[in-house]
């Protein structure tokens, strides 16, 4: 597939950018494909629950990042493909699968993929969300209280153990790489409405 415009959204988690993802998405509907990072945690099957629950999911090697290099290809040359779905409550991939079909642009977001040089090689628009640390942390209770069955006491100590470090280790380093720094993600219609202007042209063909 020619003149295929792949766009990443990274930033912390709690950041926004997922929320910012889903509204470019949700606008155009089919008409654009979209990749969530989070879908490419490595399979861990073979591994004892109480092991799974120790995964350091901020760290770059949680990812299978071979599997996401790949997709990413075949979508580019036109080739749908079907992305894994993680189940965080299991620690694992579900076993199920999202269809994603090719199109003339991939949207792909999530909080490392600014880190690894092989993906940022492959975006044409490099977005970094960012967020104040305070903000993401609550946002990220909420989530993970609500939506994943986690304890506050849990999520806190991961955040602290974990996310926390990561982010600094990893994820804030990583905002040197965007052409465009966002504050506030999916909160910031003129962003989303600049991104939204410029897919729009590229489907034009302008």
């Amino acid at each position: 597939m020619k003149d295929v415009l792949v766009i990443g959204i990274a930033g912390g988690s709690g950041s926004g950018k997922t929320t910012l993802a889903r509204n470019i998405s949700d606008y155009f509907a089919d008409r654009i494909s979209i990749l969530r990072h989070d879908d490419y945690y490595r399979a861990q099957d073979d591994i004892p629950m109480e092991v799974r629950v120790q995964t350091n999911y901020d760290h770059p090697h949680a990812f299978d990042t071979e599997l996401l290099l790949s997709h990413l290809d075949a979508l580019r040359e036109g080739h749908d493909v079907d992305s894994p779905i993680y189940d965080y409550t299991n620690h694992t991939r579900s076993g199920e699968v999202r269809h994603v079909k090719a199109s003339a642009v991939i949207l792909l977001e999530g909080i490392l993929i600014l880190e690894n040089k092989e993906v940022r090689d492959r975006l044409d628009m490099k977005i970094f969300v960012d967020t104040d640390a305070d903000v993401r942390i609550v946002r990220r209770i909420m989530r993970d209280v609500k939506k994943r069955g986690r304890s506050l006491e849990s999520v806190t100590r991961q955040y602290l153990t974990t996310v926390k470090p990561m982010h600094e280790a990893f994820v804030e380093p990583s905002k040197r790489y965007a052409d465009i720094i966002i504050p506030e993600g999916g909160k910031n219609p003129v962003a989303c409405g600049t991104i939204i202007d410029r897919i729009e042209r590229h489907l034009s063909g302008d």
